[in-house]
């Protein structure tokens, strides 16, 4: 079967509006029954392995079908990623990490992420290239892909409200996850050498990690933990 041609995703059918009504449950599974075979496909050759029309017949839809749920390929292996990443958070939340802090729960966590793409090469390596190739027509799904990632750091370091300064260390943890990816898979950085990355740009948990406000003696005022300080927190004065 002839190749498809690698067009950027902006030359592609036009992308499902974001605000599409909920799939039904038949949809559903229309659309899992097509990111299976993208994966399966992706796992056996990588990104030019993924041809839109063996994904229709993988999926037993039609290729009409096919391009309302994904307009382009990019489109359908950006979605794989973050069907991958939701697998890998439940997974994750059965085992959660052990490490005594949040750097070293996220770094085991994203550790662990990544070890699960290894054994997958080349479905990382076409994940990773449809999230280099994908254009602002993909923003809902890269978005996803972020949002997920997200989750799952913040999951690890057992945030439920995090602050703005937390948020911005977990951007840039996740930016180097992915920049990490992206090397391993190119043949130029080790695991050893990604694992060490992963491990230092985790250290900004601790940088960002809320401080309690700093007593010393000779200060004015109660000491923060005291009785007078404790009376005005109950009273609503403090």
């Amino acid at each position: 079967m002839p190749a498809e041609a690698k067009v950027p995703a902006s030359t592609a059918r036009p992308a499902v509006q974001p605000a599409s009504p909920p799939l039904t449950e038949r949809q559903e599974a229309r659309r899992r029954r097509i990111l299976h075979a993208s994966a399966q496909l992706a796992s056996r050759g990588g990104f030019d392995a993924v041809q839109m029309r063996e994904v229709a017949e993988s999926s037993q839809v039609a290729l009409g079908t096919l391009y309302r749920y994904f307009p382009s390929k990019v489109h359908l292996l950006v979605a794989t990623m973050q069907d991958q990443l939701e697998h890998m958070h439940g997974t994750l939340r059965k085992k959660p990490p052990s490490g005594e802090t949040a750097a070293e729960r996220v770094a085991q966590t994203l550790m662990r992420a990544f070890r699960a793409l290894q054994r997958e090469p080349h479905l990382a390596d076409a994940m990773v290239r449809a999230l280099t190739f994908a254009d602002r027509s993909v923003s809902p799904e890269v978005d996803q892909v972020s949002r997920q990632t997200t989750a799952i750091i913040l999951d690890a370091m057992g945030l439920d409200d995090p602050t703005p300064e937390q948020l911005s260390a977990v951007r840039v943890i996740e930016h180097t996850w992915h920049s990490a990816l992206i090397t391993w898979l190119s043949g130029r950085a080790s695991i050893a050498q990604v694992k060490i990355d992963i491990e230092t740009v985790c250290r900004l948990i601790d940088l960002t990690r809320p401080r309690e406000p700093h007593w010393a003696p000779g200060r004015e005022g109660p000491h923060p933990s005291g009785p007078r300080a404790r009376k005005n927190l109950r009273d609503g004065s403090g």
